[in-house]
């Protein structure tokens, strides 16, 4: 990952044990410029970062959330304002930005927020918008997204590998997810 971040003061990793690492970024610009980026993954698998207050026990941190880039798709240009793209952002957890630059051009008709999303759930693939009595469906794609389960939606597994899946006992099921949630590579 260092060679990734490329650190201008450096980065020590250290392995906690039971899938958990500790970064120590020799920088406070270095850390801001990686939490900024994520999300990160290491051989396709979501790295969750949290950042540790002086004291804190990083064994005990709650791993459940990470920002995401989603684009927007078939949002109507009149239905952009700021209060509906807080409101889509908080539908995943939390509001972070929005990008509206791409909206309403012929190739890249979308908007981007940058939304905390709770990783424990399932990931979302539309909402239905009310807009002066016009009903629209807003598609979401998520920009470099990782390992994710087909079957039930979460991040973090394959469907091969999916709880719920097996709990079922059926092994041809309807799946619920499928690739078009990826959005294609944006350069950072």
């Amino acid at each position: 990952m260092a060679n990734l971040w490329y650190p201008v003061c450096g980065v020590q990793i250290r392995d906690l044990g039971e899938k958990m690492y500790l970064f120590q970024f020799f920088h406070v610009m270095d850390m801001e410029r990686v939490l900024k980026g994520s999300p990160w993954t290491f051989n396709n698998h979501l790295l969750v970062f949290y950042r540790l207050q002086w004291g804190e026990d990083p064994s005990k941190v709650p791993l459940t959330s990470t920002p995401f880039s989603i684009q927007l798709h078939d949002v109507f240009v009149g239905l952009f304002f700021e209060k509906l793209v807080a409101q889509l952002g908080n539908f995943w957890g939390n509001f972070l930005e929005y990008d509206g630059a791409n909206l309403g051009r012929e190739n890249h008709n979308y908007m981007r927020i940058r939304a905390q999303i709770d990783i424990r759930r399932p990931l979302k693939r539309t909402k239905q918008v009310m807009f002066n009595g016009r009903c629209s469906y807003v598609r979401f794609k998520y920009e470099r997204l990782s390992l994710f389960c087909f079957y039930c939606g979460r991040l973090g597994h394959s469907d091969s590998f999916c709880k719920a899946k097996m709990l079922l006992g059926m092994e041809i099921v309807e799946l619920g997810w499928d690739l078009s949630l990826r959005a294609q590579s944006c350069s950072r």
